[in-house]
């Protein structure tokens, strides 16, 4: 009876066969074993087409039946490399060719599953073929996957760190999330340093101006270092009644300090007459930070010894003066704001926000900016009878830079 072979190519010796030959066949199918288990062949492939791995019985060599297999040479095309039906086998195997094309290693016929490496994929894949089912055999991608070029990582899990939509720590707790954005053009780039430098993160991307925002949730505020950083947005500035002054023309009263009870709080106000329109002036040289595009707001903090409860009208306007510009200049349109005294002589009284108060000029830094603020007695919507005590204003401006520098 002669001998019989495995798929892969050990013989089967029957018995009473290969008299004086046995060890020499057995050294051989030993080899072939050792070949299958941890065996090293390089197969060249070129041009496109098929590249069919034959079994090689009773000898050692066959590319098919070794356990690593590289694969070299130049492909013009997408290729294939096919094994037998019958062959079962771990295989590792590493896609060495050039050119950007795909390669697929599947049976030599059939309907059953292949494994293929994507045109820019030159990695390694640990493969096993089933050969399950005698027309139709299946090789499966058992998951281990060396990546050297770009690929696209779908369904795949990260131990640590953790990408899905986000990166998660080893616990599986959400450090960083992201939010995918349509059609995006700019990002957040981390750049390392050497010894003595600083690491930036920085935005770049296809804009030639790119802010950097970093917003904090709720009532939170960034941090540098567990301070609290100074952000761009909405500021303030106070202006007590002690820094402005009457105008010469049509102006509020002078300066009074008034003592409401010894010890307590004292009052220095500007007093508005109820009967005539009365004016003050006063100046602010805003901040560099400061963005004049954006308009100005204000509150007027006021206070009256009367009981009468009816409306006060303030107005404020300004001009913006540069350097070498001319004084002498018309202020812009008055904002009026109304506010009712609260009937409870020396009750303070603060209004609400007004408008947006546009400054005449060309308000920029290092300006500055004269301020006109009136009480409008002759409006007949201003019926307070009573002297107005203005304590103060307080100005809503915006800026567009952290600092002055």
């Amino acid at each position: 009876m002669a001998s019989t072979y495995t798929p892969l190519g050990v013989e089967k010796m029957a018995t009473g066969e290969n008299a004086g030959t046995w060890g020499t066949k057995t050294n051989t199918n030993l080899e072939i074993i050792e070949q299958l288990a941890g065996g090293y062949a390089s197969q060249a492939v070129s041009g496109t087409g098929d590249t069919a791995l034959a079994v090689s019985d009773g000898a050692t060599g066959a590319t098919m039946a070794h356990r690593v297999i590289e694969l070299t040479g130049t492909i013009t095309g997408n290729i294939t490399v096919s094994i037998p039906l019958d062959a079962q086998q771990l295989y590792v195997i590493k896609n060495s060719t050039s050119g950007a094309y795909t390669v697929e290693f599947q049976y030599t016929s059939g309907s059953g599953t292949s494994v293929t490496w994507t045109a820019t994929d030159k990695g390694t894949k640990l493969l096993y073929a089933k050969a399950d089912d005698g027309t139709n055999p299946n090789i499966v991608d058992v998951g281990f996957s060396q990546i050297t070029g770009t690929e696209t990582l779908t369904n795949k899990t990260l131990s640590s760190p953790k990408i899905d939509t986000g990166l998660f720590d080893t616990n599986g707790n959400e450090s960083i999330l992201f939010t995918a954005t349509s059609s995006a053009i700019n990002e957040i780039t981390v750049t390392n340093a050497a010894a003595s430098g600083d690491p930036a993160i920085s935005a770049t991307g296809g804009d030639t101006n790119i802010d950097l925002n970093l917003v904090a949730k709720g009532t939170g505020v960034v941090q540098s270092n567990g301070s609290a950083l100074a952000v761009t947005g909405k500021q303030t500035i106070w202006v007590p009644a002690t820094a402005m002054y009457a105008t010469t023309t049509n102006g509020c009263a002078d300066i009074d300090q008034t003592e409401l009870t010894a010890g307590q709080p004292e009052l220095k106000t500007l007093d508005f007459d109820p009967s005539s329109d009365e004016n003050a002036q006063f100046t602010i040289a805003f901040p560099k930070a400061w963005d004049p595009s954006q308009l100005i707001m204000y509150q007027v903090f006021w206070t009256a010894n009367s009981t009468n409860t009816g409306n006060c009208i303030w107005n404020l306007k300004g001009v913006g003066i540069a350097d070498n510009d001319a004084i002498d200049t018309a202020f812009g349109t008055a904002v009026a704001i109304t506010d009712a005294h609260s009937g409870t002589a020396n009750d303070l009284n603060v209004t609400a926000q007004s408008g947006s108060v546009t400054i005449a000029g060309s308000p920029a830094a290092d300006e500055d900016v004269f301020f006109n603020i009136s009480r409008d007695a002759n409006d007949g919507s201003d019926t307070f009878t009573g002297d107005a005590k203005l304590l103060g204003i307080k100005i809503f401006f915006a800026t567009n830079l952290p600092n002055d520098a």
